[in-house]
C-alpha cells in the first residue's frame, strides 16, 4: 500500500516531503481561533495518502451544556471535507470538535455498517456509560468521518463502483481523516496531541483493527467492540446464511424466533450457577442444545413430524437453516487474505428477533428481521419493522456492487462457496476488507494497549470470530507479550451495539486511560445492563472466563459473580 505525501498518485521525494511537513508544522505553531479556522486549506502534503488537499467549510463556537454527569464545555464545532483524487469520487466529510478546555488528548471514532455518516463526535465511545463523561466532556478533541461517500438509503453499497471510494472505505478514509484532523487540532491549538485513542464498534471495530495494524504509531490505545475484522470472510457467510433462509418454509417468525430464545434460556441460563435470564455459560450452550430434541415448557420445540403446525414450534426446514446459522463456512478456493472460513453464530440463546417495541425492533432489524430473503432483495421497508435480514441485504449490496457491480444481479444465485466466475474478484477484495494481521508488534512498542470486547448474543458479527482472532495474535506474539498489550472480554446476553437482554454499559476510556497512561493494567472490570434489568452488573471476564455465581448473594450484582477460567463446550 503506498503512503506518499504527493497530491497525485506518483510518489514524491523524502527530502522534498519532508521539508514540506517541517514548513507545515512550523507554520500550525500560532493557534487559530475558532472562526480563523472557517475557511483553511489543509495542504496534501499534511497527508499521508494521496488526495487533493482538505478544505474546512464550518467553523462554530458551541456554548458548554449537557447534563451531568455528561456536561461539556465551550467547544469549536469544525467539519471539513477532504478532496479526492479521482475527480469521480465524492470527498471525505468528517467532523472535528475542539473544547476550549484541551485535554491534550484526541479521540477519533470509527463508523458501522457500509458508513456514510459521519459519527456524533461530541457523543460518547461504543457502549459508554452514562454515567460517566464523554470523550468532549473530558476535554478530548474528537474527530470522525464518512469514509468518504454519502449514504444512499436505497443502496447503501452503490459507493463501491467508484475504486478510490471502495479503497477510501475499506481503510484509507481512517489515515486521511486522522491527518487531517490532526494539522486541523495543531492549528487550533498550536500543539499536537500528547495521546490519541480511537473506538469503534463493528466496521468501526474492524476500523480500530485496521489504523493499529497499518498506521501503528497513530494511536497509543483502541476501543474495539464486536469488530467485523474478516469482513469479506462474513460477506461470505453473509450469502450463505441468506440462501439457506430463503429455501421454502425456511424463514422463521418473530414468533417462533421467540420460541426458540425461549427454550434456550430454559435449557441453558441455569448452566452458570443461576437463573437470572443470562446465559453466561455460552460455550456449554453451544454444545448441549439442540432445537430438534430441546423442549418448551416441557413440549418438544420441534413441531410434530418437522411440519410448520405452529407459532411456537420449528419446522424441520427453519431448524435445517438455523443450523447453517450455527455452523462455520469452509471456502473452497483461496482467498489472498489468508481466511480459510468463517465461524457460526452462538445462535441458541441469541435474540434472532421477537415481538416487541422500542429498542426491539433494533434488536429484531440486526438480527433475522421480519421478510424471507428473495430476489429482488425486501431491504427497504418502512423503518424497522419491515424488510430482510440485515445479513441478507448488507449481502446482497456486497454482490451486486463490490463483487459484480451489476446493480440487477440476483444475488441468491451467487454460491459463496463455489463462486465461479466472480472467485478471483472476491479473493482480490479480501485483502482490502480483511483486517487480520496479527503481528501489532509496531503498536505495542509504542506503548499501544487494545481493549477488545463482543456479546456473547451478536446475531451480526461472531463472537467466535473474534476469539479466534485474539488466539492467532496470542499464538504469533505469545501470549506473555499479548496479555501485556491486549485484554479480550465477551459480554453475556449482549448483541450487536443493542439487546434487549443485557444491554451493556463500560467505562472503557477510563480502563484504557489508565492502562496507557498510569499503566495500570485493567482489573476487575465490571460491565452494567441499561435495559434488561437496568442497574444490574456482571464481571467483565477475561477470554476464556465466563461470569459464574458463587451460590448466594444478590443475582444483580458483579459480587455475586466470580469469572471462571473454563474452555468446557464447543465453540
Amino acid at each position: 500500500m503506498m503512503h506518499s505525501s504527493c497530491n497525485s498518485l506518483a510518489r514524491c521525494s523524502l527530502p522534498l516531503a519532508s521539508l514540506a511537513v517541517a514548513l507545515l508544522a512550523s507554520q500550525s505553531a500560532q493557534a487559530a481561533t475558532c472562526t480563523e479556522l472557517l475557511g483553511r486549506e489543509i495542504p496534501a502534503q499534511a497527508i499521508g495518502l494521496p488526495t487533493s488537499g482538505a478544505h474546512v467549510t464550518a467553523a462554530t463556537p458551541v456554548a458548554a451544556g449537557g447534563s451531568a454527569p455528561q456536561t461539556f464545555g465551550a467547544y469549536c464545532d469544525v467539519s471539513a471535507e477532504i478532496r479526492p483524487v479521482d475527480p469521480a469520487a465524492p470527498a471525505i466529510r468528517m467532523r472535528l470538535v475542539l473544547p476550549e478546555q484541551w485535554n491534550r488528548k484526541a479521540m477519533m471514532f470509527g463508523g458501522g455498517g457500509y458508513n456514510g455518516t459521519v459519527p456524533n463526535v461530541a457523543g460518547n465511545v461504543p457502549a459508554g456509560p452514562v454515567d460517566q463523561p464523554t470523550p468532549l466532556g473530558r476535554g478530548y478533541a474528537v474527530f470522525g468521518s464518512d469514509s468518504g461517500h454519502v449514504a444512499d438509503p436505497l443502496s447503501p453499497g452503490s459507493f463501491a463502483w467508484n475504486d478510490e471510494a471502495l479503497a477510501n472505505y475499506a481503510h484509507d478514509a481512517l489515515k486521511k481523516t486522522r491527518d487531517t484532523a490532526i494539522y486541523l487540532i495543531e492549528q487550533r491549538y498550536g500543539a499536537a496531541p500528547e495521546r490519541s485513542y480511537f473506538a469503534g464498534g463493528s466496521t468501526g471495530g474492524r476500523e480500530a483493527l485496521a489504523v493499529v495494524q497499518q498506521w501503528p504509531t497513530d494511536f497509543h490505545g483502541a476501543i474495539v467492540l464486536y469488530p467485523a475484522y474478516n469482513a469479506l470472510a462474513l460477506d461470505l457467510q453473509f450469502g450463505r446464511i441468506t440462501r439457506a433462509l430463503a429455501q421454502p418454509g425456511a424463514f422463521p417468525s418473530l414468533e417462533k424466533r421467540a420460541a426458540l430464545l425461549e427454550a434456550a434460556m430454559q435449557a441453558c441460563d441455569k448452566l452458570d450457577g443461576v437463573r437470572d435470564g443470562v446465559i453466561s455459560h455460552q460455550a456449554a450452550c453451544n454444545t448441549q442444545f439442540d432445537p430438534a430434541r430441546a423442549k418448551l415448557n416441557g413440549k418438544p420445540l420441534r413441531c410434530p413430524g418437522g411440519a410448520d403446525t405452529s407459532q411456537r414450534c420449528l419446522s424441520d426446514a427453519q431448524i435445517q437453516a438455523l443450523r447453517v446459522f450455527n455452523s462455520p463456512i469452509r471456502f473452497n478456493f483461496r482467498l489472498a487474505s489468508g481466511e480459510t472460513h468463517y465461524p457460526g453464530f452462538n445462535t441458541w440463546g441469541t435474540d434472532l428477533g421477537r415481538p416487541g417495541e422500542g429498542l426491539q425492533l433494533v434488536v429484531n432489524r440486526l438480527g433475522l428481521n421480519t421478510l424471507q430473503p428473495s430476489y429482488p432483495m425486501p431491504v427497504h421497508g418502512t423503518g424497522f419493522a419491515e424488510g430482510a435480514p440485515y445479513h441478507s441485504g448488507f449481502w446482497d449490496e456486497w454482490v451486486r456492487f463490490f463483487v459484480t457491480r451489476n446493480p440487477t444481479f440476483n444475488s441468491l444465485t451467487l454460491d459463496p462457496q463455489n463462486p465461479g466466475p466472480w472467485q478471483a474478484r472476491i479473493s482480490e477484495l479480501s485483502l482490502r476488507q480483511d483486517v487480520n494481521r496479527t503481528d501489532l508488534s509496531a503498536f505495542a512498542r509504542n506503548g499501544g494497549k487494545i481493549l477488545m470486547a463482543h456479546g456473547s448474543s451478536d446475531q451480526l458479527v461472531s463472537t467466535r470470530a473474534t476469539a479466534e482472532y485474539y488466539e492467532r495474535v496470542r499464538r504469533d506474539m505469545g501470549p506473555g507479550k499479548t496479555q501485556r498489550f491486549l485484554r479480550y472480554y465477551e459480554i453475556p446476553g449482549y448483541g450487536h451495539a443493542a439487546s434487549t437482554v443485557f444491554n451493556a454499559a463500560w467505562d472503557s476510556l477510563s480502563a484504557l486511560e489508565d492502562w496507557v497512561e498510569q499503566g495500570r493494567a485493567p482489573r476487575k472490570q465490571v460491565v452494567a445492563d441499561s435495559v434488561g434489568v437496568p442497574g444490574r452488573t456482571r464481571p467483565l471476564c477475561e477470554y476464556p472466563g465466563w461470569p459464574k455465581y458463587v451460590g448466594k448473594g444478590d443475582v444483580n450484582a458483579a459480587s455475586s459473580f466470580v469469572c471462571v477460567q473454563s474452555r468446557k463446550g464447543a465453540r
